[in-house]
């Protein structure tokens, strides 16, 4: 047992021994196991962001924005044409089969004024069932009705950010009156808090969409149809998604006057498919992360390998005074080995606290984004890190056991 330890106790007392030498050779470990634990953190922590955004929009709501019109030879290009009109809608809900909570959307941007306070945020003007279509729930007041929306009420519902910036957090507005854009509205809602997200609703207002025609710029299309930003809608059931897909596009092909060779000129997407599309670049974007975190850990590797070569030649009296003893060659070798993995071990497990304090430092300051460190990533970086102790550890020891011990004892 003891003859077991002595490659351990002897490797662990010259890593105690030369501290600088030790320093120098876990800094780079140190260095590239914190930025794989940091990067991938962050990674996974955006992408699982996205999934739970996913899951607050509703997993069976479809998304209808305008396409790109098309430049000279069909060219796509320019950016997008205000296609989508109400009577879209309304012909959506009308005609096709399987959805629900159509909601058509006109988004503008505006100013609002409380008292001594104000703030700038996105305007959504839509209908009634535009809460159930996006699963809003509210912590005060209600959202507005189908009678606000038929009379163009003058009331706004605001999301929670918006309302924690004019009137503080934790206070009650329903009731009061605010300016948006210069036009007196009433308070008759506050969203509950989502937290940061792709189209977070707290940085938004909701009115109803007949009231915003009165209060924008009323904009047509050639066949005299009230523009639109977008629609939204949800499905009975998402097996029904493929058959409601080909519905959609038959019926807005249709009412656009489309020919048969033209492009369409809206896009159709769940949110499944959204969400999906963006957690794919996010899964590629955090392999390229980690690939970079992987070159540093390379790059620490190979310095690993040149302080012990540099170990094996300030050590070349100790090595031939040892072989000289009787020390074999399996024992030299083992100790140096066992030196490299030694610092590496602890080299990953100081990159692994710095890349934890890292990853929770960004989840501070970026709300968007919750870093997740899980076990796996942990596990993976520290072996990692032990093993290229051990693979740029092998050629110094095994150069330091191969010494000869006479020329060990001659060298200076």
């Amino acid at each position: 047992m003891i003859r077991v330890l002595d490659p351990l106790l002897s490797a662990w007392t010259s890593v105690v021994a030369h501290k600088l030498r030790s320093f120098l050779t876990t800094l780079g470990i140190v260095i590239g196991v914190a930025a794989v634990i940091a990067l991938l953190a962050i990674g996974r922590g955006a992408e699982n962001q996205i999934i739970s955004s996913r899951e607050s929009w509703g997993a069976n709501l479809v998304y209808i924005s305008p396409g790109f019109f098309a430049g000279p030879g069909n060219v796509r290009g320019g950016g997008p044409t205000q296609t989508l009109t109400l009577e879209d809608a309304q012909a959506i809900e009308e005609q096709v089969e399987h959805v629900v909570n159509v909601s058509p959307m006109l988004q503008s941007s505006a100013q609002l004024i409380a008292g001594s306070e104000n703030t700038s945020a996105s305007v959504v003007g839509t209908t009634s069932v535009y809460r159930d279509a996006f699963n809003l729930d509210l912590i005060h007041g209600a959202f507005f009705s189908d009678y606000d929306y038929d009379r163009a009420a003058r009331v706004v519902v605001l999301g929670a950010t918006v309302a924690e910036d004019l009137y503080g957090e934790g206070v009650d507005p329903v009731g009061e009156t605010i300016k948006l854009n210069g036009q007196i509205v009433r308070v008759i809602g506050v969203l509950e808090k989502k937290g940061a997200s792709m189209s977070s609703p707290d940085d938004s207002v909701y009115v109803p969409l007949t009231f915003l025609q009165q209060t924008s710029a009323q904009r047509r299309t050639a066949q005299g149809g009230h523009i639109v930003s977008s629609i939204a809608l949800s499905l009975e059931d998402s097996s029904h998604s493929s058959d409601v897909n080909d519905a959609l596009t038959e019926l807005l092909r249709s009412r656009h006057r489309l020919s048969a060779d033209a492009d369409d000129d809206f896009m159709i997407m769940s949110t499944e498919e959204l969400a999906s599309q963006v957690s794919e670049a996010m899964s590629i974007m955090t392999i390229f992360l980690g690939a970079i975190a992987a070159i540093s850990l390379l790059v620490g590797g190979i310095g690993v390998m040149n302080i012990m070569l540099v170990s094996v030649l300030e050590r070349t009296r100790e090595i031939g005074i040892r072989k000289a003893l009787g020390a074999q060659e399996r024992t030299i070798w083992t100790q140096f080995l066992i030196e490299a993995a030694l610092l590496t071990f602890t080299g990953g497990l100081i990159g692994m606290a710095t890349g934890w304090g890292i990853a929770s430092g960004v989840g501070y300051f970026v709300e968007e984004i919750t870093p997740m460190v899980e076990a796996d990533i942990v596990i993976l970086a520290v072996s990692v890190s032990v093993g290229i102790g051990l693979f740029f550890g092998f050629y110094p020891a095994w150069k330091a056991s191969r010494l000869n011990p006479i020329d060990a004892l001659r060298s200076e």
